[in-house]
């Protein structure tokens, strides 16, 4: 195992930060991951599953059990990790620009598809390193002039050529969800019904540059380009990344922790990243994948204690009752209530909102939103 800190640009006299990476196996030989926690600052659960994980890979290092390539980056944001305001965590957005550090990333088809055009032939394997070296070239002469943006070019550094990225997230409360690119999801359903996902919410260009779809977009992406173009080029979904959302906040557990760890262990194994005397089993889904464009958001129509009739991992459906807005002053009680079926996956943990407040999620299986579906 090889650790390395990558020292990010210093907004401010007198202070630097760092980013760690820790590196097992061999580039090049077998399937590169790529796993990182707490991009989300004040997401903590991923950084646990991080803690147990190294101490597996630790072994299976040292007894050669590694058949590919791993990084893992157990704190994937130094920056927001130190935020406070109040003595609350704000790891969500940077202070100095607003901006949420899981948003605005760039778009890597659109900066590498005139250097790759003149370059791809009939071998898709050759295609995919021609595309990975052009990434890694693009990154290479990327200038960040900040220190949020010399977060992301480090990190896209250290995983624009991986085979998969888990990006591991969690929400406020929540069940354990999952988000993925519809050309990546065959790849990564066995994870899914590995972590026990209760919900998995698809879609194809989210929008707003998440840092998981940066990544596998870039490929479906290209290849759609390519074929308008003309080029007939095979070029294969060389990237398939997902945000894993691990429960909620307070579900930092060793375990849960744990079981998780199991899980992408055994994910491990089964992509051939480990060595395994047979494949391991991958058990049968507990939900059936939806599109992101079906989950409906909750807000609320006033101001008001919050109190949820509906737990997280509740099937609802329409017009069930969610949660009870309650104004005390005018003794007042506005109903939330579903508008399409599914499962209730996230819900906010503040019990007091502001009028058109978010306060939860739910799946719905039809698609019925357009444009940007991620929130803030």
């Amino acid at each position: 195992m090889q650790r390395i800190d990558h020292p990010l640009l210093s907004n401010s006299l007198g202070s630097h930060r760092s980013l760690s990476s820790f590196h097992y196996g061999t580039p090049g030989h077998g399937p590169k991951v790529y796993i990182q926690a707490s991009l989300h600052a004040e997401e903590l659960p991923g950084m646990l599953v991080a803690h147990h994980l190294r101490a597996l890979l630790d072994a299976a290092d040292a007894e050669s059990q590694i058949r590919g390539e791993i990084i893992l980056v157990p704190v994937a944001n130094p920056i927001g990790l130190a935020q406070r305001v109040d003595q609350k965590p704000m790891g969500r957005f940077e202070l100095a620009s607003s901006e949420n550090f899981n948003r605005h990333y760039p778009d890597l088809a659109k900066a590498v598809l005139p250097t790759i055009k003149t370059q791809m032939g009939p071998d898709a394997a050759a295609n995919v390193a021609t595309v990975r070296r052009a990434m890694g070239d693009y990154l290479r002469q990327w200038q960040p002039d900040t220190e949020l943006q010399s977060l992301r070019r480090t990190l896209l550094t250290l995983a624009h050529d991986a085979d998969y990225v888990l990006d591991l997230h969690c929400d406020c409360e929540g069940v354990l969800h999952f988000y993925t690119e519809e050309p990546c999801w065959p790849q990564l359903a066995p994870l899914a019904h590995l972590l026990k996902a209760r919900a998995v919410l698809l879609a194809k260009n989210s929008g707003s540059g998440p840092f998981d779809e940066c990544l596998s977009g870039a490929w479906w992406q290209l290849a759609e380009a390519l074929q308008a173009a003309g080029i007939a080029a095979p070029l294969l979904q060389g990237c398939n990344s997902t945000t894993v959302e691990l429960r909620g906040e307070a579900d930092v557990t060793h375990a849960l922790a744990q079981e998780d760890t199991q899980a992408v262990w055994t994910f491990l194994q089964h992509i051939q990243a480990l060595a395994c005397a047979q494949p391991p089993a991958i058990p049968a889904a507990l939900c059936a994948a939806t599109p992101l464009a079906g989950s409906e958001t909750l807000h609320t129509p006033e101001p008001g204690v919050v109190v949820y009739t509906a737990d997280v991992g509740q099937t609802l459906r329409v017009g069930d009752v969610v949660a009870e807005v309650i104004d005390p002053i005018a003794n007042r009680v506005h109903r939330v209530v579903a508008g399409v079926d599914g499962v209730f996956y996230a819900r906010v943990r503040d019990r007091y909102a502001l009028s058109g407040a978010e306060i939860g999620k739910i799946a719905g299986a039809t698609p019925f939103r357009t444009g940007e579906l991620l929130g803030a």
